[in-house]
């Protein structure tokens, strides 16, 4: 039995030592039992969510407050170091309740305005530059303190987080303000007068190269630049003939361009058409003018269409071969003309293909006497297709030969004084084209051409052939300009083939003024008829004046003189003339 009491013994011992644990463990759970007790019957109980979400919200409010810091930080120039704000230390809320400690555990609260709690304040360091975050807390704590000061009364529940939360959204709209202000500083520097860029954008315009040419008229999808010209010619030979003599004839020119805006392909539009008639003096009566169109198209396989249609109507000149004498107004010419050209390059060579179709016909012929005379055994048409290549040295030189076959086929196979004059045409020709910009550009050849007439009675036209299109700008605002051509002038008189006409053109325009401009021309030209020794010379020359009163009418003078010497008898003729008038564009 002894045995037995001292194990009952110990295990009482063993007992009430558990007991004594149980005791203390539960005695020191329950030491903030006041306090609990207190929050229960105030506020409820607080569940273990509510102190993880409050916890979560400060992290969370923790983490703006510090981007916001950096961000102020960032923008913000450097400051002095200031003291303290009254905000720093706690305010009247925290300070009431001397059981609240930084050690509690945060409390539930019914109140929606105090769910976000404010981040702890860093300590504050005494460095020569105060943290921009810190500058931020500080302002926080003044509106805090001054918003609480007006609302204690109404809503004593308020505290200092909600008044940090939103002073923080403030400071970071006040450091967003701040960088744009930073940028708007740097723009203006960069460009001081942006602000007044409409203001002066007329004062820094580019003045025009020609402020006095055609500004045009839109119509549809074309440009159309038209001018009239209107003036008095006095002359000393009023149809440049052997038996002409002074007038003064009216003068009526009328001249226009169109272009097209379109995007890839291009078209042009040209014409011009003259009216004299007499004033006073010898009789002249005649009209003459030519239209001509021009289509470019690019096609694929790097194939380029150029394709031309025009119309001409000029009265026989008095100085024609053909010319009739006696006769009170010269038949009228009209030629219809066409071609299609394609142009296809490899590599550096060039090769275009042109077809041409030109059709003349004549009109009556009016006699002296009132009756009139047919000219129809004149009319024909002439085929030719050109075969050009090129090879491109450079840029601006290109080398290239011409081979030319033809036929002119005549109306009437036999003319009205028995002669078949339908003849086959063969030529070829070499020369440069050149490209240098503004500077020269154009073409020159030179090459033979061989007509031979059906008829073999009458001797083949042939020759030496000699064609340029050049024009070359030593100078800004100079312009020389060298044309030649080469014509095959076919005739009906009997025992004659025709004759090879040789032009050339030397011009030159100088702007001396923005709204002055001088002009100068050379010519000659050289006839040399075909079964019979004779030739024709032609001189001329021209001198002229534009002076612009605005944009779009001006004064316009000229003076011209032209001399024909030929072998031949009854066609020598000398004539000066003098033009006054005035201009006006579109």
């Amino acid at each position: 039995m002894s045995g037995v009491q001292p194990e009952k013994s110990r295990g009482r011992r063993g007992k009430a030592v558990c007991a004594l644990l149980l005791a203390t463990s539960v005695l020191a759970l329950l030491r903030p039992a006041p306090l609990l007790a207190q929050e229960t019957e105030l506020r409820g109980e607080v569940s273990e969510s509510a102190i993880l979400s409050d916890q979560q919200r400060k992290a969370r409010n923790l983490v703006l407050a510090e981007q916001a810091a950096a961000a102020a930080q960032d923008n913000a120039p450097a400051r002095t170091y200031l003291p303290a704000s009254a905000g720093a230390v706690p305010d009247d809320t925290e300070a009431a309740d001397p059981t609240t400690s930084v050690f509690d555990p945060p409390q539930a609260s019914d109140d929606t305005s105090a769910d976000t709690p404010t981040p702890p304040k860093p300590r504050r360091t005494s460095t020569a530059r105060q943290s921009a975050a810190d500058k931020a807390k500080d302002k926080a704590a003044d509106k805090s303190k001054k918003k609480k000061s007006k609302t204690a009364a109404t809503d004593p529940t308020t505290t200092a987080t909600t008044d940090d939360t939103d002073d923080t959204v403030a400071d970071q709209e006040a450091a967003n303000r701040r960088a744009l202000t930073v940028d708007s500083v740097d723009k203006q520097k960069l460009d001081a007068g942006a602000e007044h860029t409409a203001a002066i954008e007329g004062q820094n315009k580019k003045p025009e190269d020609d402020p006095f040419a055609a500004t045009g008229v839109k119509w549809g999808s074309f440009v159309i630049r038209p001018t009239i010209e209107q003036g008095l010619t006095a002359t000393t030979n009023g149809d440049s003939s052997s038996a002409g003599t002074s007038a003064l004839l009216s003068e009526t020119a009328l001249r226009f361009t169109a272009a097209s805006d379109w995007r890839e392909n291009s078209a042009t539009i040209d014409g011009y058409g003259t009216f004299r008639e007499t004033v006073s003096g010898y009789p002249v009566h005649d009209a003459q003018g030519r239209i001509e169109g021009q289509l470019n198209v690019d096609l694929d396989n790097e194939l380029r269409a150029i394709a031309k249609l025009g119309y001409e109507a000029v009265p026989e000149s008095a100085s024609s071969p053909d010319a009739i004498a006696g006769v009170d107004k010269q038949p009228l010419r009209q030629t219809i003309d066409g071609s299609l050209g394609v142009e296809k390059a490899v590599g550096k060579m060039q090769y275009t293909l042109t077809g041409a179709v030109s059709h003349d016909f004549y009109g009556d012929a009016e006699l002296s006497d009132g009756t009139s005379l047919s000219q129809k055994d004149q009319d024909n048409t002439l085929y030719t297709a050109t075969l050009r290549t090129g090879y491109e040295i450079s840029p601006a030189l290109t080398p290239f030969t011409e081979i030319e076959v033809g036929r002119r086929v005549y109306d009437q196979r036999i003319d009205n004084e028995g002669f078949e004059r339908s003849s086959t045409r063969l030529g070829a020709r070499a020369g440069l084209q050149l490209d240098m910009g503004e500077k020269l550009s154009g073409e020159f050849s030179a090459g033979w051409l061989r007509e031979a007439v059906d008829d073999k009675s009458l001797e083949a036209i042939s020759g030496a052939t000699v064609n340029a299109d050049l024009k070359w700008s030593p100078e800004r605002g100079t312009t020389i300009g060298l044309t030649g051509k080469t014509t095959v002038e076919t005739t009906t008189t009997a025992g004659e083939s025709g004759d090879i006409l040789y032009s050339g053109r030397l011009t030159g325009e100088r702007l001396i003024r923005a709204n002055l401009t001088a002009n100068a021309a050379l010519g000659l030209d050289w006839r040399d008829y075909v079964g019979i020794d004779g030739h024709d010379r032609i001189l001329s020359a021209e001198a002229g004046l534009t002076w612009w009163l605005n944009r779009y009418a001006g004064l316009t003078s000229r003076a011209r003189t032209e001399k024909l010497t030929s072998n031949l008898p009854g066609r020598d003729y000398t004539a000066n003339s003098i033009y006054l008038g005035v201009k006006v564009q579109r």
